[in-house]
């Protein structure tokens, strides 16, 4: 069964780069990252490590498109995305993925932004 846990794995993985389309452009480039180097970084961890990692990143899916359609929905043109994390779930943390969230809230919160994104105003004929 190893060629079925490969194909769910990339179909979770061009689930989430789909799903990511849906995020605000700053939050796509930081996430489709994110999500690059972790997919990458757990390429080779045994089955239990996998099943756990795997679904984790389910709930993810799960919770970003729930949290896209209600961004849908909302009237006020405000996106919000995220989840906050229990203090329960941090504990569970080892210290190398305290750093790694760390790093991501660090970018997440920088106070530039990394992308310049304008429309064109030219018009074809």
């Amino acid at each position: 069964m190893p060629g079925r846990h490969v194909s769910r794995v990339r179909a979770l993985y061009r689930r989430i780069l789909h799903l990511h389309r849906l995020l605000p452009l700053d939050l796509k480039a930081l996430g489709d990252q994110y999500v690059k180097e972790e997919f990458r970084r757990h390429k080779t961890v045994g089955s239990e490590d996998a099943q756990r990692f795997l679904q984790e990143w389910e709930v993810y899916a799960a919770t970003l498109r729930q949290q896209a359609n209600e961004n849908r929905q909302n009237s006020t043109g405000e996106a919000c995305f995220g989840t906050p994390l229990s203090e329960e779930k941090l504990n569970d943390f080892r210290d190398e993925q305290i750093g790694q969230l760390q790093e991501l809230m660090q970018e997440a919160t920088k106070p530039n932004k990394q992308f310049s994104i304008t429309e064109s105003t030219k018009t074809k004929l």
